[in-house]
């Protein structure tokens, strides 16, 4: 399974940005997809996940009530709604398929990766 991940960019403080996951096979369907990001420094963190039923969550607590997963298994993509962008929020941002079902917030539970997309946000 070959992730490709876009729509990151440059983007104001309050602005919004939508990422997108595409999932070369439909394998991908069959399994959780989740978000993750890693800032400059700091360690990968989870952000949302979706399970191949659908119904994402939003794992990360400071982006919750401003982002949202969602994914559409007929077109193998899983996109990453953010909302009210903060510069905190600036990171690398990856998407990555699990080993099943269910996400997880560890990356050793995830067997594909996009290359990741940059979300940069100016104060």
């Amino acid at each position: 399974v070959q992730l490709q991940a876009s729509g990151g960019g440059l983007v104001q403080a309050g602005g919004s940005l939508r990422l997108s996951c595409a999932a070369s096979k439909r394998t991908a369907s069959n399994n959780a997809v989740s978000w993750f990001r890693q800032g400059p420094g700091k360690e990968r963190e989870i952000v949302a996940t979706i399970p191949w039923r659908g119904g994402g969550t939003v794992r990360l607590d400071s982006v919750k009530g401003r982002f949202a997963i969602s994914r559409d298994n007929a077109k193998n993509t899983v996109d990453l709604q953010m909302n009210s962008l903060k510069p905190e929020d600036t990171a690398v941002y990856y998407c990555a398929v699990a080993r099943r079902p269910y996400g997880s917030s560890s990356p050793a539970d995830y067997s594909y990766w996009g290359q990741g997309t940059q979300v940069t946000v100016s104060s």
